[in-house]
């Protein structure tokens, strides 16, 4: 009978030596199988072999792809060592998979990633250094004064020098003075500007072969080049995310315009021909003073208006845009609003009352000389107004511009 129980005591621990051998080959197995297969996810991920700059879209994407990849361990009864070699098949054509498609994904977006870093560089070299100008000049709120110039108009005694003095002896402009933009369409404007102001910008257009320093004809080939190139640097200035009211720089500022210029206007525009009424789109637009908002509606406005210059060859900026407001306004839902000329006037309608009168225009006029003279006669008005007792102010009168006037009708 002893012999018996010692009998089965010894077979239950030959099977329990069995067993535990058994089990511990098979968790053996188990760790052999599945460590390469981690080794190899890890290894395979899709950003190590791809030599292309990663968008934030694709990083997430190949980031999914990665996490995607890696074997999930879970808790569960071990495989016998059959199925454990069908897993691990499975999981290597699992992770083939993962890292075929993010790289095919990107391989695919390559030509239309080069197109876009060509047209960038393009426009790069066109306006490099535009941004931190527009930066450096802008206000608070993200506005910039522009006002463009060339040798001719830059030289001492010229139209720049008008400009700049009319800010610093008008009501409540010097302040805006800092706030003003110069573009110089010439090397020589560009030294003249740093001379005399604190924002100076060197508008370079590549492969246009026209020296813009000297004086421009009307509607002469090279004066369109001019005026159309500056449409292309206000759209920039746009896409960049800032509003500007550009001037013309044969304009004087006596008082503060932006006081005139409403919030619900996209595009604020003075006027050759006003009819009373600022939101009437009959009214005759001056493009030498405008006011624009950036948003997607004044940048599709700039690209509409540009594109017009080769509907109506020959023509410049101004009765383009006065051809297709109205295609504006029904298209892209632009906002337009005229100013009054009592207020923003010029040579071609002007206000009679000094006390009213924010800017000055030496438009409807030929030639830089008598823009000059006449102008001058505006400044001495207005000191001659400014030196005036308040109470005696109401009799202050403008001198007629008659170097403009005469110049006009020698035309």
């Amino acid at each position: 009978m002893g012999k018996v129980v010692v009998a089965e005591a010894t077979a239950r621990q030959v099977a329990s030596f069995v067993l535990g051998a058994a089990a511990a080959l098979t968790v053996v197995m188990l760790v052999q199988y599945r460590a390469p297969a981690a080794g190899l996810s890890r290894a395979r991920t899709p950003a190590h072999f791809s030599g292309l700059r990663l968008s934030s879209d694709d990083q997430h994407h190949r980031r999914n792809a990665t996490t995607t990849a890696r074997p999930v361990v879970h808790h569960q009864a071990p495989p016998v060592a059959g199925s454990a070699a069908r897993d691990d098949d499975h999981r290597r054509r699992a992770n083939a998979t993962t890292i075929t498609k993010p790289n095919s994904t990107t391989t695919s977006h390559l030509p239309s990633t080069r197109r876009h870093e060509e047209k960038g560089a393009k426009e790069d070299a066109e306006f490099r250094g535009l941004a931190a100008a527009v930066a450096r000049a802008a206000t608070d709120d993200r506005t910039v004064i522009i006002t463009c110039v060339n040798q001719a108009w830059a030289a001492p005694g010229s139209l720049l020098d008008l400009f700049l003095e009319s800010f610093r002896i008008g009501d409540g402009t010097a302040r805006l003075l800092p706030h003003v933009l110069v573009v110089a369409m010439d090397p020589g404007a560009h030294a003249r500007c740093l001379a005399v102001h604190q924002h100076c910008y060197h508008y370079t257009i590549p492969g246009l072969n026209i020296d813009f320093a000297a004086h421009k004809y009307f509607l002469s080939k090279d004066y369109l080049e001019l005026v159309w190139s500056k449409l292309k640097l206000q759209r920039r200035i746009l896409e960049l995310g800032y509003g500007f009211l550009f001037t013309d720089v044969d304009i004087v500022w006596l008082r503060d315009p932006f006081k005139h210029v409403t919030a619900y206007a996209d595009m604020t525009v003075s006027s050759d021909v006003y009819f009373g009424d600022p939101d009437n789109l009959g009214n005759f637009p001056n493009t030498g003073f405008f006011h624009v908002k950036p948003n997607a509606r004044t940048i599709a406005m700039t690209k509409l208006w540009h594109g017009g210059r080769g509907k109506y060859p020959g023509a410049n900026e101004q009765p383009v845009f006065n051809m297709m407001k109205k295609q504006m306004v029904a298209e892209l839902g632009l906002r337009v609003q005229y100013l009054n000329p009592a207020y923003v006037g010029g040579f071609c309608s002007y206000g009679k009352d000094l006390g009213k009168i924010v800017t000055m225009h030496a438009n409807c006029c030929v030639g830089i000389g008598n823009k000059i003279r006449d102008l001058k006669g505006v400044l001495g008005d207005w000191r001659n107004y400014t030196r005036m007792p308040p109470w005696e102010r109401h009799r202050a009168k403008w001198t007629v511009p008659g170097a403009c006037i005469r110049a006009e009708k020698q035309v």
